[in-house]
């Protein structure tokens, strides 16, 4: 008894201290961001700094406004394409494909989360952004371009590079964490239910629709939040393919930034206090971005999704 008192007692500490120790480890990333990007908040200030579209560092005025627009925007894009492709990757693997096909399609589905950022971004800077410049924006600008109102999103210059084929790459870098766990949700849904609709005369897209997805909707918004949260954070790809422009583009087609972009190539060139400090505070913005995301998809989507 002794020693089982004292295994139990072990184990609830240890699971305890790991618990704890997430906590002082986000604690501290807080404490650290918000120490070194101080500077810049007392400078600034919050708002200021939200909105401003400024981003000088020779005359050390920086706001933004033009690198969180970036970041929003392309995590939004990236989203509503990579999800429809996912859900549809994940029906096909787990109702519609044959056997012998299930397995090679998932490999290679998991395959594409396995490599590396940089691969993405270095396939996206000499091979995508050549044929979006030479064939798909071209195509863009002369159709959708003349559209009123929104022809203004696909107007201007088409170099290639741009918000919307950052946002193209970003969503395939993200399809594969999506269709992986949509897949293996609706992989837990019960054989008898779907028998049983089958038995009573439901089609294959009936029993999707009203067996499947909501049974396994628990696990498949789970997927996208995490893929959101990924999203938000991509660096390598995005830094490649984007343009590092800091300015809010007026068409999806034009060079932007983003807070990873900005991050990843000016925190070398920062040679003032005041330069580094806003550089940290847009890391700083970009942890509570996230943080945001995981907690309203967390406590608000899910929540509603469960009753």
């Amino acid at each position: 008894m002794k020693k089982s008192y004292l295994a139990d007692w072990t184990f609830g500490k240890i699971a305890l201290a790991s618990t704890l120790l997430v906590i002082v480890i986000l604690a501290m990333l807080f404490f650290v961001l918000y120490r070194e990007s101080s500077p810049s908040i007392h400078t600034f200030g919050i708002w200021n700094f939200i909105t401003s579209t400024v981003w000088n560092p020779p005359m050390e005025k920086f706001g933004g406004a033009p690198a969180i627009f970036g970041t929003i925007v392309s995590t939004v894009i990236a989203i509503l394409i990579a999800v429809p492709v996912a859900i549809g990757i994940a029906i096909f693997l787990t109702e519609i494909s044959p056997h012998f096909l299930r397995t090679p399609v998932g490999v290679a589905v998991e395959l594409l989360a396995a490599i590396p950022s940089i691969i993405y971004g270095m396939w996206g800077l000499f091979y995508f952004a050549p044929f979006m410049r030479d064939k798909v924006q071209p195509l863009i600008h002369a159709t959708l371009g003349k559209i009123p109102v929104v022809g203004e999103w696909f107007a201007g210059y088409t170099p290639g590079i741009g918000l919307l084929t950052a946002s193209i790459v970003l969503s395939i870098m993200i399809l594969p964490f999506t269709a992986a766990i949509a897949r293996d949700s609706f992989n837990m849904v019960p054989s008898i239910l779907k028998e049983s609709a089958y038995a009573l005369g439901a089609t294959k897209w009936d029993v999707m629709k009203d067996v499947v997805i909501p049974y396994a909707k628990l696990g498949v918004i789970g997927g996208i939040i995490l893929s959101l949260g990924r999203a938000l954070g991509e660096t390598m790809a995005v830094t490649f393919v984007m343009g590092n422009q800091p300015v809010i583009p007026h068409s999806l087609l034009e060079p932007a930034t983003s807070i990873t972009v900005t991050l990843a190539n000016e925190f070398t060139e920062a040679d003032t206090d005041l330069y580094l400090s806003s550089l940290f505070y847009l890391a700083l913005i970009l942890f509570v971005m996230s943080f945001l995301v995981i907690a309203i998809g967390k406590f608000v989507f899910l929540k509603k999704v469960e009753r």
